[in-house]
């Protein structure tokens, strides 16, 4: 599947006030500064879609962007940043939309490739499995590190996962500078759609 079209439609504080749609919705979703932003300006090929910043949680909002008017990308709030202050309402948001957004398809929890499993995604992509959302995984940075340690670190990942996940789902390996993942993901999302 190419993007052809790919433009910014709203951003919703909260499910309530997401946009009405009967589109099947892509999410995205990530620890802080795991490149998720990147990552959606590589898919759409547009480099200023979403915005890319060096500080990390910027995004505090649901952030929905119509592709090929057809589907949208929806860009979710980091996990594990949000100053204490805002963290409930930040959760809150983010567990509403997931389990209660129907006509979302597939979710891609982002993690950083070049790091050992890390406890926070671990315990986010449990529960997410828990609610039987469905979901990828997308290990980002793969330009990073060698070929090897990127494999190590997702093999350490899948083990971790295994003591309570029978059926691991999908895993993409990325990477903006090299445009790793980009075909793959794409293609996944167009089989949701047929």
């Amino acid at each position: 599947m190419k993007v052809h079209s790919a433009t910014f439609q709203t951003s919703s504080p909260d499910l309530r006030s997401c946009p009405e749609s009967d589109l099947q919705e892509f999410a995205f979703i990530g620890r802080s500064n795991v490149g998720k932003s990147s990552l959606i300006n590589l898919l759409t090929n547009k480099s200023t879609l979403a915005k890319v910043s060096s500080t990390p949680g910027r995004t505090e909002l649901i952030n929905f962007f119509l592709i090929n008017n057809k589907w949208c990308l929806v860009d979710l709030p980091g996990y594990g940043y949000a100053k204490t202050a805002n963290r409930d309402k930040f959760q809150g948001m983010i567990v509403d939309y997931l389990t209660k957004r129907s006509n979302l398809s597939l979710v891609f929890v982002l993690i950083d490739g070049r790091h050992p499993p890390q406890v926070i995604d671990l315990e986010f992509l449990h529960w997410l499995m828990s609610k039987n959302v469905p979901c990828v995984l997308v290990f980002t940075k793969a330009d990073k590190l060698s070929a090897a340690a990127l494999q190590a670190n997702i093999d350490l990942f899948k083990q971790a996962m295994s003591e309570w996940c029978e059926t691991e789902p999908l895993i993409f390996k990325s990477s903006i500078k090299t445009k790793a993942g980009q075909i793959d993901m794409l293609r996944e999302i167009g089989k949701c759609l047929s």
